[in-house]
């Protein structure tokens, strides 16, 4: 095939618009058929546009390759990363109280729904730590994370904290059912922290 010049190719396109089917073709469609048309002009140079022609059109297409490649993987890591933020954090998007997480844990305790129950108790007990500036008001923060600053501040509970947190990624993340025993556990832990109080500061492992 005898390779055509861009010129050419504009000339032809133009010449295949004014055809009666195209009247009603969307703007989305005339720009995917001049890209789809672009491309095939491009392979037929680097198939059969001689070697100068053939180098310069690969490239070509292999940058308009690279760039959707990239273009894909930027919006998956994007996507990634909000999801990552979202899914990882102990709070949602509404700031609540330890008393009303706790709340929020009894009432679904109430219902039979362990698992959420469950989550809500971890979360009253983050609050609660939060509260009383046990550990940092951090965004995002994981329950692993939680277990590992409160343990600083109360290691008499450190292993407590690191089961707790371990039994919300299970509910949460592992597909773990909740049980009346595990949000028992969770609930006894969270009240014995309320009335603990931390080592000082100079006994702290840095």
């Amino acid at each position: 095939m005898t390779p055509i010049d861009r010129g050419e190719a504009a000339r032809r396109a133009a010449d295949e618009l004014l055809k009666p089917g195209y009247e009603k073709e969307s703007l989305l469609d005339q720009a995917y058929r001049r890209f789809t048309q672009f491309v095939g002009d491009l392979m037929d140079a680097a198939t059969g546009g001689g070697t100068t022609g053939g180098i310069i059109s690969a490239v070509v297409i292999s940058l308009i390759i690279g760039g959707v490649i990239a273009l894909v993987v930027w919006r998956l890591r994007k996507t990634s990363r909000a999801n990552a933020t979202a899914a990882d954090g102990l709070f949602g998007e509404r700031r609540m109280t330890a008393a009303e997480h706790r709340q929020a844990a009894e009432r679904l305790a109430a219902q039979g729904s362990w698992t959420e129950a469950i989550q809500e108790r971890l979360r009253a007990i983050a609050r609660d730590l939060e509260e009383r500036a046990l550990v940092d008001g951090l965004p995002g923060r994981t329950a692993d994370e939680l277990a590992a600053e409160a343990g600083q501040a109360l290691p008499g509970f450190a292993a407590e904290l690191t089961a707790a947190a371990r039994s919300f990624d299970d509910v949460t993340y592992g597909d773990v059912p909740g049980t009346r025993e595990a949000y028992t556990a969770m609930s006894e832990l969270d009240e014995r922290l309320r009335q603990a109080r931390p080592v000082p500061l100079a006994g702290r492992t840095p």
